[in-house]
């Protein structure tokens, strides 16, 4: 009894376990994809800094292209679980691919770029259809505890995933790596299936149903200093991320195996910063959280381009990176998620929530390709200098909002909740 009383309340409840449970497993197998899909071109087609600058941005487009789109008709879908288990059936058959045309010798970069676009689009939706089956299953009062688990899993999946995805590929090689990942999509379907939530009514379609939500992410200020932080972020971050697997192991000389254990071993700040999440939004409020985070997160990233010297010291300043690093991240991702889960109505939630990708995440491709450019044309640790010290601008955005001075949750009336253990 004192072991189950420990357990958190929403973990008790059988749905939000299975949901829980494959949001879990699939984030691993994320992790896993992170490293072998990006080593797949550098170790066994070649790539160079412009080619793993075009995979990323098409595996990345998709959000600035879909997400508008993908939100506006999943507002008018009843059954929103179905199309994420149809996605995650469909990643798995994309993924599984690329073994079978390494296997018979068949694989190019081509076949890359195809896959890595299609895994993207089908992410978007995915994600859009589950902010809605997320208020689905939670109750306001328990958004910050559901987020905080939610994140808790993405930080165990960085924990084990790259060293996990590092083993794979050194024992594999990468393209068959990237079937573990087929495989927790479908175990993600397979938990999907397995829930019956009681979905909000599909939205009428009326006029301006398209850019409803782009209005209203427009219009709300708070929304909107969280879009110009976060797209920030996003730019200069997928800078930093094209270039920093082709970065730590050409220049500073790091195996797979031992980038999986930095990213791992990293990663333990992130599932801290997730446990201890629920604890600084009580202690500084939501926005006091959603400032700390994005400095906790951006900071500590500076570190990497100025590693240098003997390899020890190297991979000490890499995992003192990655852990405070993901430490903040946690920290804004549960603060963020939990104001946007609270603020928007449930009639345009999908819709807004695509806008915001498409506004936030749009970025992302624009930030890789500006990293492949400036990589080739300045190198990869200057290029690491522009893109970790540009993002810790980002918190500018916050300070002329209502956002920090914020204490509570919001609610949809304008009134606040208070923040459950």
């Amino acid at each position: 009894m004192a072991l189950t009383a420990r357990v958190p309340e929403l973990l008790r409840e059988r749905t939000f376990r299975r949901y829980w449970s494959g949001q879990t497993v699939s984030l691993v197998g994320d992790q896993i994809s992170l490293m072998a899909l990006p080593l797949a071109a550098v170790l066994v087609l070649g790539a160079d800094a412009a080619q793993m600058g075009w995979l990323k941005t098409l595996e990345l487009l998709p959000a600035l292209l879909l997400n508008l789109p993908f939100g506006a008709w999943a507002d008018r879908r009843a059954n929103r679980r179905r199309i994420m288990i149809a996605t995650d059936l469909g990643r798995a058959a994309l993924l599984l691919t690329l073994p079978v045309a390494y296997a018979l010798d068949l694989l190019t970069l081509g076949q890359l770029y195809v896959v890595a676009f299609g895994v993207g689009a089908l992410s978007v939706l995915f994600e859009v259809c589950n902010v809605t089956l997320f208020v689905a299953l939670v109750p306001t009062e328990r958004y910050v505890q559901a987020n905080s688990l939610v994140n808790g899993s993405r930080s165990m999946a960085w924990l084990a995933g790259p060293s996990i995805g590092g083993i794979l590929v050194q024992v594999l090689t990468a393209p068959v790596a990237l079937l573990a990942d087929a495989l927790t999509y479908l175990a993600s379907a397979g938990y999907l299936a397995k829930i019956r939530p009681v979905e909000p009514a599909p939205a009428p379609v009326v006029k301006g149903h398209f850019t409803e939500g782009m209005r209203w992410v427009l219009r709300e200020r708070s929304m909107r200093a969280l879009f110009a932080a976060s797209g920030t972020v996003q730019f200069f971050n997928y800078m930093f991320h094209t270039l920093f697997v082709l970065y730590v192991t050409t220049e500073l000389g790091l195996g797979a195996g031992l980038l999986g254990l930095v990213l791992g071993t990293g990663a333990v700040g992130g599932l801290l910063g997730a446990v201890c999440s629920g604890a600084v939004v009580r202690r500084i409020g939501i926005g006091g959280s959603l400032v700390a985070g994005f400095l906790g997160f951006t900071l500590p990233l500076v570190l990497i381009p100025a590693a240098d010297g003997p390899l020890p010291l190297v991979v000490a300043v890499l995992f003192a990176a990655e852990f405070l690093s993901c430490a903040g991240v946690m920290i804004v991702d549960v603060a963020a998620g939990s104001f946007q889960m609270a603020l928007i109505p449930d009639a345009v939630r999908a819709r807004v929530m695509g806008a915001f990708r498409t506004l936030n995440h749009g970025f992302r491709p624009l930030g890789a390709l500006a990293g492949g450019v400036l990589g080739t044309a300045i190198g990869l640790r200057p290029t690491l200098w522009i893109a970790t010290v540009g993002a810790v601008f980002a918190v500018l955005w916050l300070l002329p909002s209502p956002l920090p001075r914020m204490r509570e949750l919001p609610t949809r009336e304008g009134e606040s909740v208070g923040v459950a253990p």
